[in-house]
């Protein structure tokens, strides 16, 4: 069934408008529909038993008093369903001045309090009568997840850094990291994605989102997901700010010896730190989403505030990870001209926007090598009225484009092409290569499709980047 469907049959009303909401990490699409002077959520997973968790977790949580948004109807297959809209003010978004300036206002340090109070009663009041085994995949926190998200990191990223390191001995410090992690039991709801982006704000008050991952387990980890978030960036007199505020909450539920307490924290940040790792590896490396690999070195610059908290007898593990938050390639301030390949400083690449009515570029440097990308199949705003007068370099254009699930995946196959092709000319010390785009008239698709590209080149390989718009006379360096 599609989500305009579900609306007319919810609602008696044809929906007038269906817009799709810019997503994150996940293949969940979601989309607002308007119509009667109603608005709703649609959400479309790709599956019905995570969309029955969800759905589930919803009604039980809304019936202990925790705000939550309220499904209003499902889908026949379970694949769709229609839910409360709250707007669109995340907590994210309403402390971003904080965090893109590196000081957060009283206002902010407020809002980012108030939520992570509410947090213990999401953990122990939700768990209250919850059917556990209705959470998928696994209803509990267990070795098997454990070992699986460190292998996570040991495969998606850790192997990715080029760093040497002894599988067996590796493995075996994992083992002792689990048994540190389990060594307390737990009956609490973990909401295991408990971060500022899940947490709306409606009316000033935090509604809390995309918790169908949860399952019983302990606490600890939601602290360190929402404290030590990746691109918070939160100062150290904050994090410890928040901690107490949690911990406050939490004495409402349970006894809490505050040094034993501190002392599990640490570990489940180091734990989580390494998830965070491997999902960012995972999505940047291969499924060549750009934010991800943007937001490594700030959990990298995490991980190096808890490196000092690896157990003793993980001393393996300990010593590699200082190796790892040495690399250069993670600073968050790079010296000039450092970067993780030695030759890059030698290699430019031409990157190019133009229109195929006047022909393919000529490529000045007779090597040849490189691509030539068609962005004619993308959606064209150069048909209707209001873009023509603008180019793909202008806010209204890229604003546009942000709304069209089919650019980002053209560009992430053309990133997967450009990436493989340029570190084997960096490897055999080429020094130029060439990148060209084209469309129509080289005034919208081709002309932001060769920004996304020069961009990301210059920023994940430190090469030097000639962005030429043929068609709009505009030639710049990055």
């Amino acid at each position: 069934m599609q989500l305009e469907d579900l609306f007319e049959r919810y609602t008696g009303i044809r929906p007038e408008s269906s817009q799709l909401l810019a997503g994150s990490g996940s293949n969940r699409r979601y989309f607002r529909l308007s119509g009667g002077g109603l608005s709703l959520i649609g959400a479309e997973g790709t599956s019905s038993e995570e969309n029955g968790t969800f759905i589930y977790l919803a009604s039980h949580f809304r019936k202990k008093g925790i705000s939550v948004p309220e499904v209003y109807a499902v889908s026949d297959d379970g694949m769709e369903y229609l839910q409360e809209d709250l707007g669109d003010l995340s907590l994210f978004d309403a402390v971003s001045h904080g965090r893109e300036s590196g000081r957060y206002s009283d206002e902010e340090r407020s809002l980012l309090l108030n939520a992570i109070s509410f947090l213990p009663d999401i953990q122990f009041r939700g768990a209250e009568g919850l059917d556990f085994s209705r959470c998928t995949p696994e209803p509990e926190f267990n070795r098997r997840l454990v070992m699986a998200d460190l292998n996570y990191f040991k495969y998606c990223f850790l192997k990715t850094t080029g760093l040497e390191f002894n599988e067996a001995s590796l493995e075996k410090d994992f083992e002792s990291l689990a048994s540190s992690l389990l060594s307390e039991g737990f009956s609490s709801f973990m909401y295991r994605d408990f971060q500022a982006r899940n947490v709306m704000l409606k009316d000033g008050v935090p509604y809390f989102i995309d918790f169908q991952g949860g399952r019983k387990g302990p606490g600890y980890y939601d602290v360190a997901s929402f404290v030590w978030q990746a691109r918070a960036g939160y100062p150290d007199d904050f994090r410890q700010e928040l901690v107490d505020a949690y911990v406050d909450a939490l004495t409402r539920y349970v006894k809490v010896d505050r040094r034993l307490f501190d002392d599990k924290l640490m570990l489940f940040v180091l734990f989580r730190t390494l998830q965070v790792l491997g999902a960012y590896g995972y999505r940047g490396n291969f499924e060549r989403k750009e934010h991800f690999l943007k937001s490594i070195p700030f959990a990298v610059a995490n991980l190096r505030t808890v490196v000092d908290h690896v157990p003793a007898d993980c001393q393996y593990l300990a010593a590699l990870l200082k190796d790892l938050v040495q690399l250069p390639r993670f600073s968050l301030t790079q010296p000039s001209g450092r970067h993780p390949w030695p030759c890059a400083e030698s290699l430019e690449v031409l990157v190019t926007s133009f229109s195929f009515k006047k022909g393919i570029p000529d490529d000045p440097s007779g090597n040849g090598g490189g691509y030539v990308f068609d962005c004619r199949a993308l959606p064209n705003p150069g048909k209707i009225e209001f873009y023509r007068s603008y180019t793909g370099m202008d806010k209204e254009v890229v604003d546009f484009f942000s709304d069209k699930p089919q650019v980002p995946d053209f560009l992430s196959s053309a990133y997967r092409l450009a990436d493989a092709h340029l570190e084997r000319f960096l490897e055999r010390g080429f020094t130029h290569m060439m990148i060209s785009f084209g469309c129509t008239g080289g005034q919208h698709r081709s002309v932001y499709c060769a920004e996304k590209m020069a961009l990301h080149l210059k920023e994940k390989y430190g090469v030097k980047v000639r962005l030429l718009h043929r068609e709009q006379d505009v030639c710049k360096e990055l």
